[in-house]
C-alpha cells in the first residue's frame, strides 16, 4: 500500500481509510460538492459491490485530525474494461498541491494493479475537470444525470403510448408478480439475460462492459430491495422484451428513487412500450411515497435522452469519464 508522505504538503498526513471513517468521509464528500451529497448508506452500498480479492485501495489525508483529501483506487463499477483502473481523488477545501499529490499516488497505486488505462469521473463545472486535463485525461464519454418530479408528471398527456403498448399485446407487470427473483435461479437467469441484451444494446463511446452472470447475481440482487418498483414489459407469447427499474432508494437524496434500466428490445420498439413502463414504475413510486426519481444516460443515447425530455426530466450537470493511458503499458 502507497503511504509516502514525501509530495504531500506540510502539516498533511496519509492513513489508510477503515469502515469507521465513513461517517467523516461522506460528510467530507458532500462539503467538496454539496449538489452530490453523499450519504453513509452511498458508501456502504460501493462497497458492498466489491469483489473477494478485488484490487482495491483508499486512504485519507489530514490536518489536525480533520479529512481534507480521499484518494481511492480499484476496479471501475462503469468502463470496466480490461487494464482500466478507476482512480478518484477529492480534496476539501480546494488545494491544488494535495490534489496533485494523492493523485500521483492514486495513480501509481493504479500502476501497481496493472492498469493499462486510468479512469476517472468529474462533472463538467467541477473544478477538477481543468486540473484532470492538465494530469493528462481526456474526456472519453459523458452522461446527463436528471431528475423528474413525479408529482407534477401528467400521466394522461402520454396515455396513447400505453393504449399503443396494450394494442401491441404488451403486459406491463411488476417484477415482483412474475415470480421470487430472490430464489428462482431461471427467473434470474431470464432477468439477466433481459438486462445484458439491452446493456449491450445501449449507444456509448465504448460498448457497456455487462457483468458476467455471477457478478450480476452478487451486485444486482443485493441492491434489489423492492422489486415492486421495476417493470418488465412481456409479450403476448411469454417474452420478457423491456424493463424499467424505478426501486433504489437513494440516501443522499430524500423522496427520490435511482432508476436503474429502462430499456426495450430492437423488435418492440416503437410501439410506446419505453413510456409505458417508464408511467408503470412512476405510479408505483408515488405509492410508495417517493416524489422525484433520478436517472442518467449516455450522452449518446438519443433516443431514451428525447423520452425524458418529453416526460419532464430537468436535466443536470454532465458527468463526464475522463481517461488516460499508462505510460510503459501495453495498451494506453
Amino acid at each position: 500500500m502507497r503511504q509516502s508522505t514525501r509530495t504531500l504538503p506540510p502539516s498533511s498526513t496519509l492513513r489508510p481509510a477503515t469502515v469507521d471513517d465513513r461517517p467523516a468521509l461522506a460528510a467530507f464528500l458532500s462539503a467538496a460538492h454539496p449538489q452530490q451529497p453523499v450519504a453513509v448508506a452511498d458508501l456502504e452500498r460501493h462497497a458492498a459491490f466489491r469483489l473477494f480479492g478485488e484490487p482495491h485501495w483508499q486512504v485519507l489525508a489530514e490536518r489536525g485530525g480533520v479529512i481534507v483529501g480521499m484518494a481511492e483506487a480499484g476496479i471501475p463499477r462503469m468502463d470496466g474494461h480490461p487494464g482500466w483502473i478507476d482512480v478518484t481523488v477529492r480534496v476539501w477545501p480546494q488545494d491544488d498541491p494535495l490534489y496533485a499529490a494523492l493523485s500521483r499516488l492514486a495513480e501509481a497505486q493504479a500502476s501497481d494493479f496493472s492498469a493499462t488505462t486510468l479512469v476517472t469521473r468529474a462533472r463538467e463545472d467541477w473544478w477538477e475537470k481543468t486540473a484532470l486535463e492538465v494530469r493528462g485525461y481526456t474526456v472519453h464519454d459523458a452522461m446527463w444525470p436528471s431528475v423528474l418530479d413525479l408529482t407534477t408528471l401528467d400521466f394522461g398527456r402520454f396515455q396513447a403510448f400505453e393504449e399503443r403498448a396494450a394494442a401491441a399485446g404488451l403486459d406491463i407487470r411488476p417484477l415482483s408478480d412474475l415470480g421470487d427473483i430472490f430464489s428462482d435461479a431461471s427467473m434470474q437467469r431470464r432477468l439477466y439475460a433481459l438486462m445484458a441484451d439491452l446493456l449491450r444494446d445501449v449507444p456509448s463511446a465504448a460498448p457497456v462492459s455487462v457483468w458476467p452472470f455471477e457478478t450480476w447475481q452478487r451486485r444486482h440482487l443485493g441492491h434489489l430491495k423492492h422489486p415492486e418498483g421495476a417493470f418488465v414489459a412481456v409479450a403476448p407469447d411469454g417474452t420478457w422484451v423491456g424493463i424499467s427499474e424505478l426501486h433504489a432508494p437513494m440516501p443522499a437524496r430524500p423522496g427520490t428513487l435511482m432508476i436503474g434500466l429502462t430499456g426495450v428490445r430492437p423488435a418492440w420498439r416503437r410501439h410506446g412500450i419505453a413510456y409505458a413502463l417508464k408511467l408503470a414504475a412512476a405510479r408505483a413510486g408515488l405509492a410508495r411515497g417517493y416524489t422525484h426519481a433520478y436517472t442518467g444516460n449516455h450522452s449518446r443515447n438519443a433516443p431514451m435522452l428525447a423520452i425524458n425530455d418529453a416526460l419532464g426530466f430537468v436535466r443536470e450537470s454532465a458527468w463526464l469519464s475522463l481517461t488516460k493511458g499508462v505510460p510503459g503499458s501495453e495498451v494506453g
